[in-house]
């Protein structure tokens, strides 16, 4: 036991030996990692042991905020605590800074969010946003202040939330607490060998494409995901685009193998963007299990979240969700009906 290196280890904080020993401080009775970030104890008051059950078998009690006690390898775990973290203190700027993270966890910030990346399968930053534009839009639902939900979600201004949450969410904050207010959404249906779709769109791409029995059942749909946007029926002949747009889905939906890319208004969290994107990557005739998918994005045990992602998708075929199935062959559900997702990959020519 080398207790003069191991107090440099210490007092610099070097979570390189997180493996090798604990600290226990005698003058408030808990015991630490040599990477905690915790408040430095005065040499005389530190006991060094090998291991944290030695450390708790002397009477000590487990530091709060490095956990000794947890597995150190188990870095799934370590970052959970991290993401537990920040939703707790999503309203503290100078908290969630890469710098601020990194040394409350006992990292250098590149180790960081080196392992965050790779554990959680976004950076601290983009994970950060996703949580601020969630906190956001349930401040928003709930009927907060549009200036009062923007700061509660840690936004340092409101000029930053327009600038950040308008790509996320497809609209401005105040927009979205109006229920997609003085956003204009073009529509347009057609039948098809699948049944009736209906294709909206924004001026950023489509927003919503949906199989249903009627034009006034999936109008009611689009009600309810855009209660307050102006909804503007298109009539022919369609803007060009638009016109272009409705011309590939239906060519594909009639029997062509591949549907020609399209552009889409993606609004979700960061997760289910991350998803969906992926989902734009997987070729017709393909197909992906929920834990491939899950693999693929960098999260591993994210299966049932991947399934959720794929259930909340409100743009069909674009967003090829039908290519995703269960891991035992089987179709898996399909938010349009198992029917059209096998008619969906048989016209494909997706394996079985």
């Amino acid at each position: 036991m080398d207790e003069a290196r191991w107090w440099r280890a210490v007092e610099e904080r070097d979570a390189a030996w997180t493996e090798k020993f604990v600290y226990g401080v005698l003058t408030t009775g808990v015991f630490c990692r040599p990477g905690c970030n915790s408040r430095r104890p005065l040499r005389k008051n530190v006991r060094f042991y090998r291991t944290a059950a030695e450390a708790a078998a002397d009477g000590l009690r487990p530091c709060k905020r490095c956990r000794p006690t947890e597995a150190p390898g188990d870095e799934r775990q370590q970052f959970a605590a991290v993401c537990r973290f920040i939703r707790r203190h999503i309203d503290e700027r100078g908290a969630l800074r890469l710098q601020a993270l990194s040394a409350k966890f006992g990292m250098s910030p590149f180790h960081f969010q080196r392992k965050f990346k790779a554990v959680v399968g976004v950076t601290p930053r983009q994970y950060v946003e996703g949580v601020r534009m969630e906190s956001l839009k349930d401040g928003l639902r709930e009927g907060a202040a549009v200036t009062d939900a923007i700061y509660e979600a840690g936004y340092g201004s409101s000029s930053r939330a327009y600038e950040g949450t308008e790509a996320w969410m497809g609209m401005t904050p105040r927009q979205y607490k109006a229920g997609g207010a003085e956003i204009e959404i073009s529509w347009a249906t057609a039948q098809t060998p699948l049944g009736r779709v209906m294709m909206a769109a924004t001026d950023r791409g489509l927003c919503f494409v949906q199989f249903g029995s009627s034009e006034s059942e999936l109008l009611a749909r689009l009600k309810e995901e855009f209660p307050a946007a102006r909804l503007e029926p298109l009539t022919r002949p369609y803007p060009a685009e638009f016109a272009g747009w409705i011309e590939r889905l239906s060519r594909y939906l009639e029997g062509e193998r591949e549907l020609e890319r399209i552009p889409v208004d993606l609004q979700g969290t960061a997760f289910q963007l991350k998803v969906w994107r992926y989902l734009q990557t997987i070729p017709a005739g393909k197909v992906k299990s929920y834990s491939e998918v899950a693999k693929a994005i960098g999260q591993p045990s994210a299966t049932r979240a991947v399934a959720g992602a794929c259930a909340a998708n409100r743009i069909a075929v674009a967003v090829p969700c039908h290519r995703v199935i269960r891991g035992d062959g089987g179709l898996g559900g399909y938010r349009w009906g198992v029917e059209r997702k096998e008619a969906l990959l048989k016209a494909e020519g997706a394996a079985k």
